[in-house]
């Protein structure tokens, strides 16, 4: 193992001599530098500087989202860190094909690297702002706090410093172990199964003791606030929707995201007002975790709400698949009541406590389970009724949410052969039949808006306002249509990204991301993986922030007569005030 030290080499190590060393000596296999002294924390190699430095500079490069302060200074601390190990891993490979042992660097190679840093580093740091002003212009952020902006250098340098400890921790573990192996088995042995320890001991104490901790920490803590209600959420007092009069499923039952679901939406009123017609009072059925014991029994209790309440009457039938928590995007639901003019149903059973964002890494088998158990219970009762007095059956879903609500098919003739239609935005980039279709789409379509088997069944777009490409194919039957923003960094994360440049940035870029986003392996992953956190944290029409789009998207899908371009107009203003 390789030192990172920058003091002079304190002669060789008996391991690097084995005919001459015993196999089980009991001198330690990395002495410190000075023997004596203390091994420094926060020593630096010259070699993980300029791997620092290098890095540190490459994070200023765009990526989808615009950065704060404070994130650009971590983005900036843990890309240089990484950039330090690469540094010196770098150089001890150098070493050994060179056969040379480490040296101390020259007073005059110090001085150089300093130079080029306050050069380098202002130089980058100043094509950051430029770059992060550009990206906010394309989005309409107006917001922008210059001290954290100046602060933000001396974040990652805390950042990184955090990063260096940890990893000299690590190694001082790892040196432990080995040493302490020396004393009964032989000195490459003993180095290789320390770090095997060291490794194991550090996944299991990251996925085990910190992931599965939080994870449950979580829980708990999100459990509590499921049987919480919201305020101004009120119990229905229609028998159209679940926990109101005669419903099967208690309001209590519901948790937090159920009621919200349950208890808001658009009134007979709001949709007649928007149509200029007689409207009907939308349907809305929900089942919570405390409303039934797992996702089958979750998905029986509510179909039979959902006949209960004569939602296999209604002309349109919507199966939707909740994200995390059990969250349904209101402005999915409000807009198909009112293009629907409120003759619609709509359904949805919850799976987690837990919020999208956590629900994303822990609960992506729940999503499945959820969204495959409810499409069957619903279609197995609309598959018995006569053809001519079924409901369109609808199926949708937003984020996890889309990759629940594909689980139940198989492919684009499953979904047209059993549905009328299907809306999935914000799709992760791991959906099976997302990457199915955008994988195998027709050449020379873009990745970022694919076309697939000419748009027959299957559509793709991110501005559904300005038409949803092929343009003059037709596009009969039933409709599935894909949402989704070219900066959404949902869609597009990947850790294929790790080694590989994805086609939607070889590609020009959606029109709100900047065309001089490239790609470069580790940082452009480590760079869309730190925006995943702040995907709604922009305005509506950009990031993983769905609003007015759904009006479009439900009137491609659904087809709703009479639907003026005014009327779509108004719908969107409303609807931009639910989100």
């Amino acid at each position: 193992m390789a030192r990172d030290t920058a003091g002079p080499p304190a002669g060789p190590s008996p391991g690097e001599h084995p005919d001459t060393a015993a196999p089980h000596a009991a001198e330690p296999l990395e002495p410190s530098p000075e023997p004596g002294k203390p091994r420094k924390l926060l020593y630096v190699t010259l070699p993980g500087c300029w791997g620092a430095l290098i890095f540190a500079c490459l994070s200023f490069t765009p990526s989808l989202l615009p950065r704060g302060g404070v994130v650009q200074g971590v983005i900036c601390g843990i890309t240089a860190a990484i950039g330090y190990g690469l540094g010196v891993l770098a150089a001890s490979i150098w070493r050994a094909f060179a056969d040379r042992d480490r040296r101390r660097p020259r007073r005059g190679a110090w001085l150089a690297f300093l130079i080029s840093a306050a050069v380098l580093f202002v130089a980058a740091f100043g094509l950051g702002q430029y770059w992060q002003y550009e990206i906010r212009k394309l989005m309409g952020v107006t917001d922008y706090n210059i001290p954290l902006i100046v602060a933000s250098p001396f974040i990652a340098a805390a950042v990184l410093c955090l990063f260096l400890l940890i990893g000299r921790g690590l190694r001082g573990l790892y040196r432990w172990a080995a040493n302490l192996l020396n004393r009964w088995i032989g000195r490459r042995a003993a180095r290789g199964v320390g770090w095997v320890l060291v490794v194991g001991l550090t996944y299991l104490v990251v996925s085990g003791l910190l992931l599965q901790g939080f994870v449950s920490l979580m829980n708990k803590a999100y459990s509590v606030r499921d049987t919480m209600t919201a305020e101004g959420v009120h119990q229905p007092t229609t028998g159209l929707r679940s926990g109101g009069p005669g419903s099967l499923i208690p309001w209590n039952s519901l948790g937090w995201q159920g009621r919200n679901f349950i208890g808001k939406g658009p009134s007979v009123s709001d949709i007649a007002n928007f149509t200029g017609h007689p409207a009907m009072e939308p349907i809305r059925i929900y089942a919570g975790l405390a409303s039934a014991s797992g996702a089958a029994a979750q998905a029986s209790l509510a179909v039979k709400d959902l006949q209960r309440t004569g939602g296999f009457q209604r002309k349109d039938l919507v199966v939707v698949t909740t994200t995390g928590s059990g969250w349904v995007d209101p402005a999915l639901v409000d807009s198909l009541e009112y293009l629907s003019g409120g003759d619609s149903a709509t359904v949805a059973i919850q799976y987690s406590y837990l919020p999208s964002w956590i629900s994303y890494l822990v609960d992506q088998s729940k999503a499945l389970a959820a969204g495959r158990a409810l499409f069957d219970a619903v279609y197995g009762v609309w598959a018995k009724m006569p053809p001519g007095h079924r409901p369109r059956l609808f199926v949708a879903g937003e984020s996890l949410g889309s990759f629940g609500g594909e689980a139940a098919f198989t492919g684009e003739n499953d979904l047209a052969n059993r549905t009328s239609g299907a809306l999935f935005v914000g799709p992760p980039n791991f959906n099976t039949l997302f990457r199915q279709f955008s994988d195998n789409r027709d050449a020379g379509s873009p990745e970022v808006q694919p076309v697939y088997q000419d748009g027959r069944i299957v559509r793709f777009t991110n501005d559904a306002t300005t038409g949803i490409p092929p343009e003059g194919q037709p596009w009969d039957g039933t409709r599935v249509l894909y949402l989704m923003h070219p900066s959404d960094p949902i869609v597009w994360w990947s850790p294929h990204l790790i080694w590989s440049q994805p086609d939607w940035i070889s590609e020009p870029p959606g029109k709100d991301v900047l065309k001089t986003m490239f790609w470069m392996p580790v940082i452009t992953f480590w760079q869309v993986t730190a925006d995943l956190p702040f995907a709604t944290g922009v305005p509506a029409g950009h990031g993983h922030k769905y609003t007015s789009e759904y009006v479009d998207g439900w009137n491609a899908v659904m087809r709703p007569a009479g639907m003026t371009a005014q009327d779509l107009t108004d719908l969107r203003k409303i609807i931009a005030k639910v989100g």
